[in-house]
């Protein structure tokens, strides 16, 4: 079909309305698209610019979107409330027509507010738009020019055609700016939640004033810096706990902070876990996935229980270590990763290694910076408060009405017990004694009859030897020592005889400078 326009010009009516609709649908982003369609249609109508309008007939209000002109297209977020005499010509929409043409639009209610709106006091021509999706209002389209007289009637048909396009593209629009608007607010509400987590995780550590003091000095040593973290302690010492103190003390405490325990995984998913894979790298692939390493990029990864990594998961890990890139499970080139390793276990690595069960590469890759964890019964200062800290956490985990109360000599019977579990074992005690005596004091006869903690030969020294803490302490590990014949870890190791970790004994022959390992004689 074919319209006449004016005296001269024919333009064909489906290529008009394709091409418009091309540009005008042409991108998600409004600016740019109302900018490709205001440069299509200025070579049919004098035009000067294009402004697009979300208007809520209800509450009486309205944005101004975006607009184009002869420069560019520019987005807008432009809030306004028409004043009343403007609503009482609009009405409901239903009395509004569905388009105008407006010459002398500073001189009309209506056109008049549209121009003070957008910044305009001098004379201007306008064509308004309504815009209806399924008879619904969506906003509506200016067209304006400089000037008084500047549009006949032909122009209004014309735009006209592309009344549709226009209300799906402001429709689009809408739609996008709110998913965008979410997307901020959720990620807002993660970094918000994730600086909750970690405040929350820092004030966990109780104890680092007392029995954790040691421990605590080392992490803010090492904190600032990229290296490899290896710790050390029996289980339920809190290991994780100073992993996430020694995260949120970094650099890097703004990126993601990944938990893996090496031990939980089943072996054949090891590499899959970490690494990630390919779709169809194997049966049951069915799409890609990103691993633990991936994830953790610009933060910080925690391999707990890393004793229990099997042997190929070690010598890909080293890979990770040496070269910071890995190759998922069927890719074909690697991936570059920029992370700090932090690592834990409760094994005796150097037993393991004799085993060969544990690389010697990869353990003398994670021993940059060893930090030994002492057990609760080396620290039995921190049980007073440690016991406040649990008694809060679960009185506010379980709802109660009161806050339980002690009774006196609880924190000594539980300062006899040795604590063979640690912290976690503590923590599991104080939520049991909480359960069993809600209406009384907390006692803690529980903890009574149990073994009591092992306690090492004693030695007996001359009356006139006038010997250090370190002293009696080092003579009693080399006299044990001998009778191992110089075996520190395994059974029948100098650990196992004076009741401790081997890991615990080790770090106290580092520090009193005792030999140890073979070819040293005993």
């Amino acid at each position: 079909m074919t319209i006449i326009y004016g005296d001269v010009m024919q333009i064909d009516e489906n290529k008009f309305f394709r091409e418009a609709t091309l540009r005008i649908c042409g991108s998600i982003e409004i600016e740019k698209a109302l900018f490709g369609c205001f440069n299509y249609l200025k070579k049919y109508i004098k035009i000067d610019r294009i402004y697009l309008h979300y208007i809520k007939l209800k509450e009486k209000t309205g944005t101004v979107l975006a607009m184009a002109d002869h420069k560019e297209g520019k987005q807008l977020d432009i809030r306004f409330d028409y004043p009343s005499p403007v609503w009482v010509f609009i009405g409901d929409g239903r009395s509004m027509p569905e388009e105008m043409l407006l010459n002398r639009a500073d001189l009309h209610p209506l056109g008049k507010q549209m121009l003070r709106i957008v910044g305009i006091h001098s004379k201007e021509s306008v064509m308004i738009l309504r815009l209806i999706i399924d008879g619904k209002e969506v906003g509506v389209v200016g067209f304006g020019a400089e000037g008084w007289d500047r549009f006949r009637k032909e122009d209004l048909d014309l735009v006209r055609l592309l009344r549709a396009p226009f209300a799906i593209a402001l429709s689009n629009s809408r739609r996008y700016r709110e998913l965008l608007q979410l997307k901020n607010l959720l990620a807002d509400d993660n970094k918000y939640l994730l600086n909750e987590l970690r405040l929350q995780k820092s004030e966990e550590i109780v104890g680092a004033e007392f029995g954790l003091c040691q421990v605590m000095q080392q992490v803010h040593q090492v904190a600032p810096l990229p290296s490899p973290v290896l710790l050390f302690g029996e289980t339920g010492v809190g290991k994780e706990v100073i992993a996430n103190a020694i995260h949120n003390l970094s650099p890097r405490r703004d990126g993601p902070f990944i938990k893996i325990n090496c031990g939980a995984i089943p072996e054949t998913l090891i590499d899959s876990e970490l690494f990630g894979h390919e779709k169809g790298a194997f049966t049951g692939a069915v799409e890609k996935r990103r691993g633990r390493f991936e994830r953790a990029h610009n933060g910080t990864i925690f391999l707990d229980e890393i004793g229990e990594l099997p042997h190929a998961a070690q010598l890909r890990l080293l890979r990770v270590l040496q070269d910071m890139e890995f190759e998922p499970v069927g890719a074909a080139m690697a991936i570059k990763v920029d992370i700090r390793v932090i690592a834990a276990t409760n094994r005796d690595l150097e037993t393991l290694i004799e085993e060969k069960r544990f690389r010697k590469d990869l353990y003398f890759r994670l021993m940059v910076f060893p930090i030994h964890i002492p057990p609760l019964r080396e620290r039995k200062c921190d049980i007073p408060a440690l016991v406040q800290h649990f008694i809060l956490k679960k009185y506010r985990q379980m709802g109660f009405e009161d806050y339980p109360a002690l009774e006196k000599g609880a924190i000594k019977k539980l300062k006899s017990y040795c604590w063979p579990g640690n912290v976690r074992e503590l923590e599991n005690t104080v939520e049991k004694e909480m359960i069993v005596n809600r209406e009384t004091p907390l006692r803690f006869d529980g903890v009574e009859g149990v073994k009591p903690e092992r306690r090492a030969e004693t030695i007996d020294f001359p009356d006139s030897a006038t010997l250090l803490l370190d002293e009696i302490v080092s003579g009693h590990i080399r006299k044990v020592l001998k009778r191992t014949k110089g075996k520190v870890g395994g059974e029948g190791g100098a650990a196992e005889l004076m009741g401790i970790h081997p890991a615990t004994l080790r770090h106290k022959m580092r520090k009193l400078g005792i030999p140890f390992g073979k070819g040293v004689p005993y």
